[in-house]
C-alpha cells in the first residue's frame, strides 16, 4: 500500500493528527486510547453526509446527543455523489478539512493510502461498543491491519422471487440448502419452458452476485501476504466456485443473459414482465420491482439468502457507508465522540434500522432486528450475516473500471474462456493493478 510513501509533510501533519486525538482523548503512550473529548464549548464539529444516507432526523437525534454531551455544535453539510472521490480527496489535503465524513465503504482504501483518513486502531475497543462489526463494512475499513473507518450502515443482497408462480410450480417454502434451490429453479423451469424465460435471471457481468460462488467456495479475490497483492482466481477453491457458477447460471438463466449486465436488459424490468421468476438483487429493488409491476405485492413477493453448497447461507458483498475522521483535524477528539455515538447499539436500532430501514452495523444489531422485521426484509439482513467485500486496496477501481471483474463472469458464463484461461487473465491484471502503490 502506499503508506511508506507519503510525503514527509503529509505524513508529519497525519502523526500530529493522531498526536492531537490522543491527547484530546486525555490518554497517551499506550497501546490502546479511550474515546474522552472533554469539553467542546464554543466549538463546532463539520460532518460530511452524502445525499440520500441518513435523514435529517437521524442526524438530528446523534447531534442533539453530542452537543449534550460535549457542548460542542455540528455543521452537517450534505453532499452530492457527482464527483464526491475528488471533492473528498481535496478536501482532506487541506489544512482545514471536515472532521467526519460519510464514505462508500470500498473507498476507504483509496482515502486512507493518502494519508487523509486518522488511524483508529487505538480506539476500537470504545468504538466498537461491544459489538461484532458487520465484516463486510469493518473488512474494507481496515488497511494494512490498522482501523481507518467505523462501519455505519449496510446493504446485502437476496434472492426476490415470485411467490405465485413458484407455487405453480408446486413450491410452497423457500429453499434454504443449495440442494432445495436447485430442485426448486429446475421445477419453475418445468413449468415455464420458454427458451427466453429464466427460472432465475442472472446476467453474466453481474460479478455482485457470481462471486458470492468462489467465496462459498473458500477464496477471494486476492490474496495479500508479506507486502504484496496476487490475485487468487487460479486457486483451486475459485476454480471450484467459478466452475460452481457457470453451471448454476447456465442451467438456470436464458442462454442471451451470459455476456449482459444487469442494466441491459434492465433486470428488474425481465422480473416484472415475468420473463423471470427470481433475481438476486438489494431490497432496494422490491420498490422498482413494484413500480414496473403494481400487481407484484408484497403477498406475492418472497425472499431468501441464497444457500451455498457449503452448508451456509453465500457470503454476500456488502454495500454501505463507513464514518471516517480526517486526519487533520482539529477536533480529532470531538470527532471520536461524534462517531462513536454514530455508531452505538441504541442509535443503530432507534435510527439506522427503524428510522432508515438499513442494515445496521453488527451482527448483535441484525439478530435484534431480525425478530420485528417484515418477511420481505428479515431475509436481507440475515444474509449481511454472513458478508465480504472487495479487497482493501485503494486501487481496486481500476479492475472496476476497466471491466476486469465484469469480464471474468461473462467469459466462463458464455464459454468465451475456459475458468482457468477466464482467471490467469483476471489474476494478471489484479497482481498488477493491487501492487500499482508498492
Amino acid at each position: 500500500m502506499r503508506h511508506s510513501r507519503l510525503p514527509a509533510a503529509l505524513a508529519v501533519l497525519a502523526a500530529t493528527a493522531v498526536l492531537t486525538s490522543c491527547s484530546s482523548a486525555g490518554t497517551t503512550g499506550s497501546a490502546a486510547h479511550s474515546v474522552a473529548p472533554g469539553s467542546g464549548a464554543g466549538k463546532t464539529l463539520q460532518v460530511w453526509v452524502m445525499d440520500g444516507d441518513y435523514s435529517d432526523e437521524t442526524l438530528k437525534a446523534i447531534n442533539d446527543r453530542f452537543t449534550q454531551q460535549t457542548g460542542a455544535k455540528v455543521d452537517v453539510q450534505v453532499q452530492s455523489w457527482d464527483g464526491i472521490e475528488t471533492k473528498v480527496t481535496t478536501a482532506l489535503a487541506t489544512s482545514t478539512p471536515p472532521d467526519v465524513l460519510d464514505i462508500g465503504n470500498t473507498q476507504v482504501a483509496g482515502f486512507a493510502a493518502n494519508g487523509g483518513l486518522l488511524d483508529l486502531t487505538a480506539y476500537g475497543h470504545d468504538l466498537r461498543q461491544g459489538q461484532t462489526w458487520v465484516e463486510g463494512l469493518e473488512g474494507p475499513a481496515t488497511v494494512d491491519g490498522k482501523l481507518y473507518a467505523v462501519p455505519g450502515f449496510a446493504g446485502a443482497r437476496a434472492v426476490i422471487y415470485n411467490k405465485e408462480m413458484w407455487a405453480k410450480a408446486g413450491i410452497t417454502a423457500a429453499p434454504t440448502t443449495y440442494a432445495q434451490l436447485v430442485d426448486d429453479l429446475r421445477k419453475v423451469k418445468a413449468a415455464n419452458p420458454g427458451a427466453d424465460f429464466s427460472p432465475l435471471y442472472f446476467p453474466g457481468q453481474n460479478w455482485y452476485a457470481a462471486m458470492q460462488f468462489v467465496w462459498d467456495a473458500g477464496s477471494d479475490f486476492a490474496a495479500h501476504s508479506g507486502g504484496k497483492w496476487s490475485g487468487s482466481m487460479s486457486s483451486a477453491q475459485a476454480q471450484t466456485g467459478l466452475a460452481d457458477f457457470k453451471a448454476f447460471q447456465n442451467e438456470f438463466s436464458a442462454a442471451a443473459s451470459r455476456t449482459v449486465d444487469v442494466k441491459t436488459p434492465d433486470q428488474v424490468q425481465v422480473f416484472a414482465d415475468g420473463k423471470a421468476s427470481a433475481i438476486i438483487a438489494t431490497s432496494g429493488f422490491i420498490g422498482r420491482i413494484q413500480k414496473a409491476n403494481p400487481k407484484l405485492t408484497d403477498d406475492t413477493l418472497g425472499t431468501f439468502p441464497l444457500p451455498g453448497k457449503s452448508g451456509k447461507t453465500q457470503p454476500v458483498m456488502i454495500g454501505g457507508s463507513d464514518w471516517g475522521i480526517a486526519a487533520r483535524s482539529k477536533n480529532a477528539g470531538l470527532a471520536l465522540a461524534w462517531t462513536t455515538i454514530a455508531a452505538s447499539p441504541d442509535v443503530q436500532s432507534k435510527w439506522i434500522v427503524g428510522k432508515e430501514g438499513f442494515i445496521p452495523n453488527s451482527a448483535e444489531g441484525i439478530k435484534t432486528a431480525s425478530a420485528t422485521l417484515p418477511p420481505l426484509k428479515k431475509p436481507f439482513f440475515d444474509a449481511a450475516l454472513n458478508s465480504k467485500a472487495t479487497p482493501a486496496n485503494a486501487d481496486w477501481g481500476q479492475l472496476e473500471g476497466n471491466k476486469d471483474v465484469n469480464n471474468l463472469f461473462s467469459a466462463v458464463a458464455s464459454g468465451a474462456k475456459t475458468p482457468q484461461d477466464a482467471a490467469a487473465a483476471f489474476d494478471a491484471a489484479a497482481t498488477k493493478a493491487l501492487n500499482a502503490g508498492q
